[in-house]
């Protein structure tokens, strides 16, 4: 006897599947950290700010 076709939009059955669904953890990638990179950003705002006005008062 053959199996009966499952419709593409359903999950055919498993057997002697015991797992359970568990979340994954996000990848440790570099934007795991946001507030790192602002403030790398900001620091560099700041040096860039530093220079012209230190440029500005002759410095």
């Amino acid at each position: 006897m053959t199996e009966p076709l499952v419709p593409p939009e359903e999950t055919p059955p498993v057997e002697g599947s015991i797992a359970e669904a568990h979340e994954e953890e996000p990848d440790k990638a570099l934007w795991s950290h946001p507030g790192m990179w602002v403030g790398l950003i900001v620091f560099g705002c700041v040096l860039i700010v530093g220079f012209f006005v230190g440029r500005l008062l002759g410095f």
